[in-house]
This record gives C-alpha cells, structure tokens and sequence, in this order.
C-alpha cells in the first residue's frame, strides 16, 4: 500500500522547480550553509525523498493503525531519550521516503492521525507545555503545532490566532477535526493582527508561540508563477521586521517568567538568527535559554546545522533524515522592564 501511495504522491508532486528561486537560495545558502548546501538542495529539488511522519491523535487513538506502523518498520520520535517528552504525545516515523494516506474531514468524526514534517514537532517540544497553562499560538494555521501542543498536554486556555481569513478557516476545520468538543471550549480563535496582540492582552499568557510567516524553502522552490516567486523574493527582506514586530508582541502578551518559542521553516539567517539577535539586544528583559540538549538527544532523527546561538536550533534536510528545514529557538521573559 505504501508503495502504492508513494508512486501517487511523487506524482502529485512532480512540480516543476522554479528556478528564480533556486538560483536565488543558491546564491543565499551556499555561503550560509557551506557544502552542508549540497545535500540540502538535493533533498529539497526531490520531492521523492521527503519523509512524512505520523502523529496520533490521542482523542481517538488508532490502535490499528500504531500495530501497522510498527509492522512497516516505524519508530516512535525520540523514543523515549528526550528529558520531558510528553508520554501522551505519540510520533511515529520511518527512515525511508513514502506516506500514507491523509484522512478526509468528517464533520462530527474525530481524525486518528496527523502527517507532518517531524522537524516541526521541535517548537512546540521546547515550549514545554503543562497542564491548566495558558497558552498563545500567535499565528496557528493550518493547525498542526495547536493539535500537537494538545497532544502534550491540557492547557487551561488555548488561543490560536490566525491574521489571514483563507488559513483561519484552514485551522479552524483542522481544530474541529481533531479536537473534542470539551476541549473546543477552552479554545479561542481569532483573526487579529499578530503585531497587535500584545496590546490587546498584555502578559496574559505562561507560553508564546511564534511560528512566523518567513521564506517557506520548501513550497517556495516550486512555485508554478514565475513573476509571483520573483515578487515573493524581492519582498523577503522586508519579513525579518515583520517578524520582530511579531515578537515583539508576544512578548507584551507573555506574563514575567514565561516562556517564548520561535520558529520559522526557512534557513535563512536573516529570518532566523539575526531575528534572535536583535530581540535579544534590544529587549533587556528576555534571556535565552539553552536547547542544545535537544539537538544532542535527537541527533540520530535530525541533522542540526550550527547556529552560533545556545537558544537557536536549525534542522537541515539530510539522506535519511529528510526533516526540516526548521529553525527553533526559546527564549524567557524575566521580571525586569525591557527596552523596547
């Protein structure tokens, strides 16, 4: 079956690349990257190679289907080695490319499982979320880090924001899917400015995350219109601002001794640790937190770039471990008044 499914799937994916935007990652991630670039961009022109991962959905578990993983040779994510994991969330995954299929959305029918990029599961694992905590999804769609973030754990009050009306729907259809409805009810959805938040609910919430618009190396590689990925690339630069304009707002929201995750599924620098750079420089009252640990314990699922930064991830796509790319970085709010 999984055969079958994977011959279906390269060819929905057989996307031409394009190459405005091959040439221009080129150029960008051959100095940032070094010859770490080569492999990187082979995994990334090849969509046959891309690995797909399985996240159950503790509401309905697929007793099944986990019995079937493990007979194609599936393993849980992290297994166990990582300090903290959450014993409720379960992630399978297998080391060779294919995937199986995605369930349809069935009003009133709770979905058993989740495909996803495993690389993304990294953020909302550094958030440590426990449960009764109040907790911020600043820009949520489609949904896969708020369902993952419920599979962790049972906050007190969930608020998944979404600025853009086409992804809101999106993530409101993914929540409904996987999601019963007690849980629904601690759940906000809004549409509001991300930049605004902060305002809107000053130090309101125990964690933030920020998963932020930025240069989606993945999808953008095989854009269809030209003349829209060279649009796209000539309005890149003006995304780390928006970013910080993001964090910045999230931190206002985040209460005194908070956590604040950030991530983005890009490798540019400029978006990820220059983002963090400034933050930091500029915010006296936020303090980075070492994640090392996770890269170390997680090494042998993840290939992990170096980011100059203890409170910085960056997982880079590799043969084998075609995760990512996917950057993470955690960050505290201390009681102090910071510099804005």
């Amino acid at each position: 079956m999984l055969t079958r499914l994977k011959a279906k799937s390269e060819g929905k994916l057989a996307k031409q690349i394009c190459k405005v935007v091959l040439d221009h990652f080129e150029k960008q991630y051959s100095k940032e990257l070094g010859d770490a670039w080569d492999t990187v961009r082979k995994i990334l022109t090849s969509p046959s190679c891309w690995q797909y991962a399985v996240l159950l959905n503790r509401f309905n578990y697929p007793f099944e289907l986990e019995k079937d993983l493990h007979l194609k040779g599936y393993h849980t994510l992290f297994q166990g080695s990582l300090p903290n994991y959450p014993k409720s969330m379960k992630c399978y995954l297998s080391r060779t490319p294919g995937r199986i299929p995605s369930e349809r959305h069935q009003i009133g029918n709770l979905k058993k499982y989740y495909l996803l990029n495993a690389a993304s599961l990294l953020p909302v694992l550094a958030l440590e979320l426990r449960d009764g905590e109040k907790v911020l999804d600043l820009c949520a769609a489609p949904g896969g880090k708020s369902i993952a973030l419920l599979q962790c754990a049972c906050p007190g009050y969930l608020h998944c924001n979404e600025y853009d009306s086409l992804r809101l729907k999106w993530l409101r259809q993914t929540l409904e899917s996987f999601i019963p409805q007690p849980l629904i009810n601690v759940i906000k959805v809004s549409e509001l400015d991300g930049r605004k938040m902060g305002d809107a609910q000053p130090e309101m919430f125990d964690k933030v995350l920020v998963d932020a618009p930025c240069s989606n190396d993945r999808s953008w590689l095989f854009s269809s219109d030209s003349q829209k990925a060279s649009c796209r690339i000539s309005q890149r630069r003006n995304l780390p601002l928006l970013q910080i304009e993001l964090l910045r707002s999230a931190i206002k929201a985040l209460r005194p001794g908070g956590i604040l995750v950030y991530s983005t599924c890009t490798l540019s620098k400029a978006e990820n640790q220059d983002v963090i750079s400034e933050i930091l420089n500029s915010h006296s009252n936020i303090m980075p937190m070492d994640i090392k640990g996770i890269a170390r314990t997680c090494s042998h699922d993840f290939t992990f770039s170096p980011t100059g930064q203890e409170c910085g991830l960056l997982v880079i796509p590799d043969k084998g471990k075609a995760w990512g790319p996917m950057y993470v970085a955690k960050l505290k709010k201390s009681w102090s008044t910071g510099k804005w």
